[in-house]
């Protein structure tokens, strides 16, 4: 579906527009920054396990380049949008930790209410850390690599001129290097998002996703590694503007992990992971087409199994500009 969208005969008249961004941040831990940034209703918010050892890794300076182009045309379904991003991550002193990203989007609008939104998004190579190798006869650590696969559908519908409903839908799959061969795991994903503007300067959004997970641990009991789970990730998002170029965004998630092992001797039969971040940016409109950003983000992560809960502060500040 989303080939035949992109592929929908367009007019000479149609042309690209491009957004770029750059991001320099902070971080005290390079171990779950990647993953403290996707925590997001419009990004990828559950993500893989992640083992206590591959936290707290230290701080680092990581510049975030990020590059989107799109065109729009009008044809016999409606108006159609393709994108393309691409998304980085470098870090300053930790080098090996560098990765990308990769997402394809289709919008179709059928008219100026009813909207289908179709994403694949293509994370390779991220490197997690070193991490225990537990395949048989193995010992030490080794670095942990995952590439993640995720295909998404949202059908968005504008109620009102102030409320919009979407229902969200994705499936996907993430692949380990051969030593982690047994956290492979397939998804899918299923949840209501809204978004309310309450005032002319104030709107609020709102997501709900469920989702499961199972990996291929589950029928490895020897290697007592079963990362399969049950999902719930709740996000409530606040766009206040204060002055006529200043605007203030404040978000909150909270993701709870239950895992679903019924391994004996898997330290994750029986139990959970509660994962609570919030963030603060504030946008500057420069002009029309440029704007300065700030934010703070700082997320909490706590494994039943676990005795203390690990922190990620993370500190901003970027620019975009369209074009």
């Amino acid at each position: 579906m989303l080939m035949v969208l992109c592929f929908l005969p367009s007019p000479a008249t149609a042309e690209w527009t491009g957004e770029g961004r750059g991001i320099l941040f902070w971080t005290d831990d390079i171990g779950i920054f990647s993953a403290t940034r996707r925590l997001t209703r419009d990004g990828d918010p559950t993500q893989p396990a992640l083992d206590t050892r591959l936290t707290d890794q230290g701080d680092d300076v990581v510049f975030e380049p990020d590059l989107s182009l799109s065109r729009s045309w009008e044809n016999w379904l409606g108006r159609t949008t393709v994108d393309v991003r691409g998304q980085g991550f470098i870090y300053a002193d930790n080098p090996r930790f560098n990765h990308g990203t990769l997402q394809l989007q289709a919008i179709q609008a059928f008219d100026k209410e009813t909207r289908l939104r179709l994403r694949f998004y293509y994370a390779p190579n991220l490197l997690l850390g070193d991490n225990e190798d537990r395949q048989p006869g193995m010992t030490g650590l080794v670095e942990e690599i995952l590439t993640s696969y995720i295909w998404s559908a949202r059908i968005e519908r504008q109620l009102t001129s102030d409320l919009e409903v979407r229902l969200l839908g994705r499936y996907g799959l993430r692949r380990y290097n051969d030593a982690f061969a047994q956290r492979d795991t397939d998804f899918w994903t299923i949840g209501p998002h809204l978004d309310w503007r309450i005032a002319p300067s104030v709107k609020l959004g709102l997501g709900y996703h469920y989702e499961r997970g199972l990996a291929d641990g589950r029928n490895q009991p020897q290697l007592e590694d079963d990362v399969s789970y049950v999902n719930h990730y709740a996000s409530a998002d606040l766009d206040l503007k204060i002055m006529e170029q200043l605007s203030l965004l404040l978000a909150f998630h909270y993701e709870r992990n239950n895992w679903t092992s019924g391994i004996v001797g898997d330290e994750r039969n029986g139990g959970h992971e509660d994962i609570i971040q919030g963030e603060i940016i504030l946008v500057r409109q420069v002009t029309e087409r440029i704007r300065l950003f700030g934010g703070f983000q700082r997320s909490n992560r706590k494994q039943s199994f676990e005795d203390e809960a690990v922190q990620n502060n993370n500190v901003g500040i970027g620019l975009s500009a369209m074009f």
